[in-house]
C-alpha cells in the first residue's frame, strides 16, 4: 500500500533532514563553522592525502636485526655467567638462531647447566602473563650446550619492539608540529604513518629513517687509526667514520660511557662563541654521574659522540664536565640541529625501520584533484538529473530529489564516521549517482508494465513497488558483497572507494524504496493524476519484441573467441603492471617554468644508473610521469633511487606525487588483489545459489568470469597501467555485472512460474524485453556519470574510469547475450519453479511471439 502513517512519515523526513544537516558543514567555511553553537553539526569529511597532500609511509621493523641482537645478548650472558661461576669454556659461537659453548672440564657440566639456567627461564608477556621461553637449552653431545631462540620468543621481542617503536615514531612526528597524524600498528611487524598536509615529506622520511641510537664513547688513541685500518684494530675497539664529506675515520672503544637513554632533554641552540647551530643536552642523575667520572679521569683525551654508528664529533676533554649538561657541535644548519634534537627527545628506536611503501602527494596536486573532483561530480550530477527528467517527467523530478538526498546522506555518514574521502572515494560517489538511478528505474519500469496490463494508477504503483523490492534488494546485495570484500582485502584509497560504495548502496535502497515511495504517494494524493507522466524523450518502444535468443549462437561464438583472445594475450603479452604489483617508483613532476623537457629528464635519469626508466608527458605539457623499475638491493634501494631522482630534478621540477613500493609489499598486494577477485566471485555464487537455483548461480558466475577475462584483455590490449585501483574497477564491474544479471534472472524466475508451457527461448526473449528499458536506462545514466569523471576527473583516475566504462558496456552485453543463453545450455525448463497457475488460455504474454 502507498499509505504512510504519520510516525513513518516523520521518521523518513527526520532521516533525510539529518542527512542534509550533517552534510551541510562540508559546504560551509571553517571560520563560519567555528561560530556555530556546540550542539550544531560541525564535523566535515576528512580529506585523504590525494586531496589535501601529505605522506603515507609504511614502515617494517627489521626482524633479523632483533634476532641478531638477541643472539649477541645470549652470547654475552653466557660469557658473563660462566666467568662469574669460574667455569672454563671454549668454542662460544653463534649462527642462525643458535648459540653454543663447550665446557672444558667434564666435572663442571652440571654446574654450567645450573649457572646458565637463567637464560632459559620464562618471561611474562601479555595481559594474562603468558609464560614465554625465549631460548631453550639442549645438550646435543656431552659437554656441548646449545641455546636455540624460540619462535614465540622472537615474536615476543618483535611485538615489544613494535610497541616501543610506535611510541617513538609518534613522538617524532608530533614534534614536527603536524596536525592529526595517523600512526598505527599494521600487522605483526609494521607501522602505518599518515601525515596530511605535510609540506616537506623528505624531512619526515629523514626523521623516521634514523634509529637515533646516541652513545658517548672514548676514542682509542693507543695506535694511529690508519694503522688499524691497514692492519687490525686492537681488541675492544672498532673503526667508525664521521658524517663529514669525505668521512674521517676514528678508532672507537666499544665500551659505552653514557647512552641516549640517559638524556632528559635536547634542544637546538646556538654556540655563544661561534654563533653556529648546536644541540644542547642534559643527562639524568645516573648519566651525569657516569659522564662526570669519565671526563674527570680522561682530561686531555678525545671522546666521540656517535649517532647510529657515525661519529658526529670527537672533541677533546679539556676539563671535567660535572654539571650533567653539554652540547653537540658538528656541520649543522638550523633545521638539521632541530631534527637531531627531535630525534634525541623522542628516543631511539629498538630496531631499524625500513620504508617498504611510500605515497606522497604535494599540496598543489591535492588542490588540483579537489577541483577536478568537484567539476566531475557536478557535471555527472547535472547529466544524470537532466536524463531522468527527460526519461520520466514528473517521476524523474521525484527520483532526482531522492538522488540529491542520497548523495547528502552519503556525505553525512562519511562525515559522522570520520571516514576519509579520497579521489577514488569521489569516484565512488559519482558511480553511486549513476547506479542509484537503477533502483528507481527498476521500480518505474515495473510500474509502467503494471499499468500497461490494465491496472489502475494506484494499483500499478503499489504493485510495481512491491514486485520490484525483491529485485532491488538482490541487485544491490551483490554489489554490496563486492564492496565489503574490497574493503577487507583492499588498502588505502581502494578501501575509501569501497566504504563510499557500500554506504551509497545502503542509502540508495532507502531513498529509492522509502523516500521515493512517500513522495509518489503525496503526488497521488495532491495532484490526483489519472495516468503516469510521459517522459520528454523515448529511447525505445513501450513493448519491445526483439528476438535475442536467435542470436545466441553467434553471441556465444564471439564471446568464446574474445575470451580466448583475452586470456591468450594475458599469457603472451606483458601486462603494463603498475608499481603496486611489480615494485619500483612512480613520480609525477611539473616544470617550475615553461614546458617539461622529456628528453633532458630521460637523459639525466639514465646517467644515474637506475635500470629501467620511463619518462612520458602526463596531463599537460608541463607535467611528466617518471617510472623507475625495481631496484636490486631490497626496500632501502628503492628509497635510495628515489632520493637520486629528487637530487637530479628538484631544481627545475616540482615533485607533485611520489609512490614507492618495495618488493616486499608489491608481492603482497598482487596476492591480495587476486584473492579479492576470487573471494568476491565465490561469495556471490553462494548468495545467488541461496536466492535462486543452481542454474542461475552457475550462469551468473560464468557470465561474471567472462566479464573479468574481457576486462583483463582490455588492460592488456590498450596497455593501461594495472594497479590497485584497477582491482577496484574489476570488483566494481563484477558487482555491476551481477547486478544486471540478477535483474534479468529475477524476471526469468518470475516468468517461469507464470508461463510453464512457454518454450525456454521464447521465455528468455520475453524476460529480456521486459527488462530492456531498465538495462538501457541504467547503463546510460552510469555511463554519463563515468564519462564526466573520465573527461574532468583528472589524469590520476583516468585509467580507472575508462576501465569502468568498458566494464559497464561489456557487463550490459553479457547480461543479455551470455547470462540468458546459459540457462538454455543448462537445460532449464519452464514449470520447474511453478506454484502458480498458467496464464489464461488463448492469451499471448506481453512481448512473446504468438
Amino acid at each position: 500500500m502507498l499509505y504512510f502513517s504519520r510516525w513513518k512519515t516523520i521518521s523518513i523526513w527526520l532521516v533525510v533532514l539529518a542527512g542534509f544537516l550533517y552534510a551541510a558543514p562540508n559546504l560551509i567555511p571553517q571560520s563560519t563553522l567555528d561560530r556555530f553553537p556546540d550542539f550544531a553539526p560541525q564535523q566535515k569529511m576528512t580529506l585523504g592525502l590525494d586531496l589535501q597532500g601529505g605522506s603515507h609511509i609504511l614502515l617494517q621493523i627489521d626482524r633479523q636485526e632483533l634476532i641478531d641482537d638477541r643472539l649477541e645478548t645470549v652470547r654475552d650472558d653466557i660469557r658473563t655467567l660462566l666467568r662469574d661461576a669460574r667455569i672454563g669454556y671454549t668454542g662460544l659461537t653463534g649462527s642462525g638462531r643458535n648459540v653454543q659453548v663447550r665446557i672444558r672440564d667434564e666435572s663442571q657440566r652440571e654446574a654450567a647447566r645450573n649457572a646458565l639456567a637463567p637464560i632459559s627461564e620464562p618471561v611474562s608477556a601479555g595481559v594474562f602473563g603468558n609464560a614465554i621461553v625465549e631460548a631453550e637449552m639442549s645438550e646435543p653431545e656431552p659437554g656441548l650446550l646449545r641455546f636455540s631462540l624460540t619462535e614465540s620468543g622472537i615474536d615476543y621481542r618483535v611485538n615489544s619492539a613494535l610497541t616501543q617503536s610506535i611510541e617513538v615514531v609518534g613522538r617524532r612526528v608530533n614534534e614536527l608540529g603536524t596536525t592529526e597524524p595517523i600512526i598505527q600498528r599494521q600487522g605483526a611487524d609494521r607501522i602505518l604513518v599518515q601525515v596530511p598536509g605535510l609540506q616537506d615529506p623528505e624531512r619526515l622520511k629523514d626523521i623516521l629513517g634514523q634509529t637515533a641510537r646516541l652513545t658517548f664513547q672514548m676514542v682509542d688513541q693507543s695506535m694511529p687509526v690508519q694503522d688499524a685500518i691497514d692492519g687490525r684494530p686492537p681488541a675492544g675497539s672498532e673503526i667508525m667514520y664521521s658524517t663529514d664529506d669525505p668521512p674521517v675515520p676514528y678508532l672507537i672503544q666499544n665500551r659505552v660511557i653514557v647512552s641516549g637513554e640517559n638524556l632528559v632533554d635536547a634542544q637546538a641552540t646556538f654556540d655563544q662563541r661561534t654563533n653556529e647551530p648546536v644541540v644542547s643536552f642534559r643527562f639524568d642523575n645516573q648519566g651525569a654521574t657516569r659522564f662526570g667520572q669519565t671526563t674527570q679521569q680522561n682530561v686531555g683525551r678525545l671522546f666521540a659522540i656517535i649517532l647510529d654508528n657515525e661519529v658526529i664529533s670527537a672533541p677533546q676533554i679539556r676539563e671535567p664536565i660535572l654539571g650533567g649538561a653539554g652540547q653537540i657541535s658538528g656541520n649543522f644548519n638550523v633545521q638539521s640541529a632541530n631534527d637531531l634534537a627531535v630525534l634525541l627527545r623522542a628516543g631511539a628506536l629498538p630496531a631499524d625501520l625500513t620504508i617498504i611503501e611510500e605515497r606522497t602527494v604535494g599540496p598543489s596536486l591535492g588542490a588540483d584533484s579537489i577541483a577536478a573532483g568537484e567539476i566531475a561530480s557536478l557535471l555527472a550530477g547535472i547529466l544524470v538529473l537532466v536524463f531522468m527528467v527527460g526519461a520520466y517527467g514528473t517521476l524523474g523530478l521525484i527520483a532526482n530529489f531522492a538522488l540529491i538526498a542520497n548523495v547528502a546522506m552519503i556525505v553525512a555518514v562519511l562525515s559522522v564516521l570520520g571516514a576519509t574521502l579520497t579521489l577514488p572515494g569521489i569516484a565512488g560517489i559519482v558511480l553511486t549517482m549513476g547506479m542509484a538511478v537503477d533502483s528507481n528505474v527498476i521500480i518505474f519500469e515495473r510500474v509502467r508494465e503494471e499499468r500497461r496490463q490494465g491496472r489502475s494508477l494506484v494499483q500499478a504503483l503499489d504493485s510495481g513497488f512491491r514486485r520490484a523490492l525483491t529485485t532491488v534488494v538482490d541487485a544491490n546485495m551483490t554489489t554490496l558483497i563486492a564492496a565489503i570484500i574490497l574493503f577487507y582485502l583492499g588498502s588505502g584509497p581502494v578501501r575509501g572507494f569501497a566504504v563510499t560504495l557500500a554506504i551509497g548502496i545502503v542509502t540508495t535502497v532507502f531513498t529509492a524504496y522509502t523516500l521515493t515511495r512517500w513522495m509518489i504517494a503525496m503526488w497521488l494524493r495532491r495532484g490526483r493524476p489519472t495516468d503516469l507522466p510521459a517522459g520528454l524523450v523515448s529511447l525505445f518502444p513501450a513493448k519491445p519484441s526483439l528476438t535475442f535468443m536467435a542470436w545466441r549462437r553467434i553471441a556465444f561464438v564471439l564471446s568464446i573467441l574474445a575470451s580466448i583472445a583475452a586470456a591468450g594475450s594475458f599469457f603472451t603479452i606483458n601486462m603494463n603492471y603498475g608499481i603496486d604489483f611489480r615494485g619500483g617508483s612512480s613520480i609525477e613532476v611539473m616544470a617550475r617554468d615553461g614546458s617539461a623537457d622529456v628528453g633532458a629528464v630521460r637523459e639525466a635519469l639514465l646517467d644515474l644508473n637506475l635500470g629501467e626508466v620511463q619518462v612520458q608527458e602526463f596531463g599537460s605539457p608541463s607535467e611528466l610521469l617518471i617510472r623507475i623499475g625495481t631496484q636490486e638491493g631490497g626496500d632501502n634501494a628503492e628509497q635510495a633511487a628515489q632520493a637520486k631522482v629528487r637530487g637530479a630534478l628538484e631544481a627545475d621540477y616540482e615533485f607533485r606525487r611520489v609512490e614507492v613500493v618495495g618488493p616486499t609489499i608489491s608481492a603482497e598486494l598482487a596476492r591480495a588483489g587476486t584473492i579479492a577477485v576470487i573471494v568476491s566471485l565465490f561469495a556471490m555464487l553462494i548468495y545467488i545459489w541461496l536466492r535462486f537455483e543452481w542454474q542461475f548461480a552457475v550462469g551468473a558466475i560464468i557470465t561474471t568470469l567472462h566479464d573479468v577475462i574481457m576486462m583483463v584483455g582490455f588492460f592488456v590490449w590498450l596497455q593501461i597501467e594495472f594497479n590497485l585501483t584497477s582491482i577496484a574497477a574489476i570488483l566494481t564491474v563484477i558487482g555491476y555485472s551481477i547486478n544486471d544479471t540478477v535483474v534479468v534472472y529475477d524476471r526469468v524466475r518470475e516468468n517461469l512460474r507464470r508461463y510453464k508451457k512457454m518454450p525456454i527461448d521464447q521465455l528468455l526473449d520475453l524476460s529480456l524485453n521486459e527488462t530492456l528499458s531498465r538495462t538501457i536506462l541504467t547503463g546510460v545514466t552510469t555511463l554519463l556519470a563515468l564519462s564526466a569523471l573520465y573527461l574532468y576527473g583528472g589524469e590520476v583516475i583516468a585509467s580507472f574510469t575508462i576501465a569502468m566504462i568498458f566494464g559497464i558496456l561489456i557487463g550490459t552485453y553479457s547480461s543479455v547475450f551470455v547470462a540468458g543463453p546459459l540457462l538454455i545450455l543448462f537445460q532449464l525448463r519452464p514449470g520447474a519453479l511453478s506454484k502458480e497457475e498458467d496464464a489464461a488460455p488463448g492469451t499471448t504474454p506481453s512481448g512473446a511471439t504468438p
